[in-house]
């Protein structure tokens, strides 16, 4: 761990030791780590890159308020994995079909409309009972308060995975040929909403206080006690809900959607393992902003996965006291979507995802090993806050 105290700022304390960091986001952990409202220090996890107002890859915490652009707009959004009683021997010669049942069984991509049940006629019957029994009521004093927040679609996207880095996977493990299945997604739509219309209320409450933010007007806080702060905290909750759902209905699809293909029952229910990293924890007093990073309290299990082609890790928190309990919450980007871009082909997606059934098209290019940092050197630079369970490795991927 390198620590940095500077004048001016909380003591910053990084666990990038042999992994790089851009010099735009040392520039943001500094700006964070002046606010007035954060302390005692900044924890920073070695996946660490540029994001809105905040890293991605910190663990903020702040006193009597929160910062909305510091926990992002993909509110809840986290990891999910399973252990099945198969073994990759059982899925030879079946990897293709199984990649197009997942694709069949649950609406990728996105946004808007595409990747919602809407694109199939209608939500399945258990997404809406999940809808009515546990989100449409929080969901309506939410938006009654605050009726910007109110856009199609909402309850047609429970239960789909999204764009970008999001991701199923079907993997092995590669200590004893297990099989296990894991995604990653978070609050959709509805969460980018709830996110996004509080970064600028936070930023219209500085200016109503006259509370300029020199650093980065992103960086705009509410303030406990007050009513926005309060209506934040209720959204931000009902988000979290929501992406956890969100992925244990995703993963039932999956499991189902596999037994199709196989026409044999599978468990997956050996280990279970669900985690958020867009989100807040309240705590001895602060609160606890977790910007791409994961709880590993003692003994406590999380995901940390690699990129398209790469290793995925199961972990066990050593519940280190510095980082506030917390890890990566994968490799971390190297470089932006737009330079992956410039930077391969798909000459480069066939090569770099070798042996992963998964699609080999341009739209893939900017989620290739090569824009993320290199996972292990992640996980080097914290194997004191965590500990390995299994090392994974992917057969199948599907991205939106």
């Amino acid at each position: 761990m390198i620590e940095l105290v500077e004048p001016g700022r909380v003591p910053i304390k990084l666990w990038t030791d042999g992994v790089e960091v851009e010099h735009e986001a040392m520039a943001q952990i500094r700006n964070v780590a002046s606010l007035p409202v954060v302390g005692p220090h900044v924890a920073i996890m070695p996946d660490v890159h540029w994001g809105i107002g905040a890293t991605v890859g910190s663990v903020i915490p702040t006193k009597a308020a929160i910062i909305p652009a510091a926990v992002g707009v993909d509110l809840g959004c986290g990891m999910m994995a399973v252990r099945t009683d198969l073994t990759v021997n059982e899925l030879a010669g079946k990897l293709a079909v199984i990649r197009d049942a997942l694709e069949r069984a649950i609406p990728v991509g996105g946004p808007g409309i595409k990747g919602s049940w809407d694109q199939r006629g209608t939500a399945p019957d258990r997404v809406l009972t999940v809808w009515e029994k546990e989100f449409d009521d929080g969901f309506a004093r939410i938006q009654a308060k605050h009726p910007k927040i109110r856009q199609r679609p909402t309850v047609t996207q429970l239960g789909t995975l999204g764009t970008g880095n999001h991701f199923i996977e079907v993997c092995q493990d590669l200590e004893d040929g297990g099989v296990w299945f894991m995604l990653h997604s978070g609050s959709r739509g509805v969460g980018n909403r709830i996110g996004t219309y509080f970064i600028e209320q936070a930023k219209e409450q500085a200016l109503k206080r006259d509370r300029t933010v020199k650093t980065d007007v992103n960086l705009a806080w509410l303030d406990e006690g007050t009513v926005l702060f309060d209506d934040y905290v209720e959204a931000l909750g009902w988000a979290q809900r929501y992406a956890r759902r969100n992925r244990d209905l995703m993963m039932e699809q999956v499991v189902a959607a596999v037994r199709g293909v196989l026409a044999i029952p599978v468990r997956a229910d050996l280990v279970t393992v669900s985690c958020h990293h867009n989100y807040v924890e309240e705590r001895a007093g602060l609160y606890l902003t977790r910007k791409g990073a994961v709880s590993a309290k003692l003994g406590e299990l999380g995901i940390i996965p690699g990129s398209m082609g790469a290793k995925s890790f199961i972990v066990r928190g050593l519940g280190h006291p510095e980082s506030f309990e917390s890890c990566s919450h994968g490799a971390g980007r190297r470089m932006s979507r737009g330079a992956a871009k410039r930077a391969f082909t798909v000459g480069d997606v066939r090569a770099q995802t070798a042996g992963v059934e998964c699609r080999k098209d341009a739209g893939i290019i900017d989620e290739l090993p090569g824009a993320y940092k290199d996972i292990d050197a992640v996980m080097v630079a914290q194997r004191d806050l965590v500990e390995v369970v299994a090392t994974l490795k992917a057969l199948v991927c599907v991205k939106g």
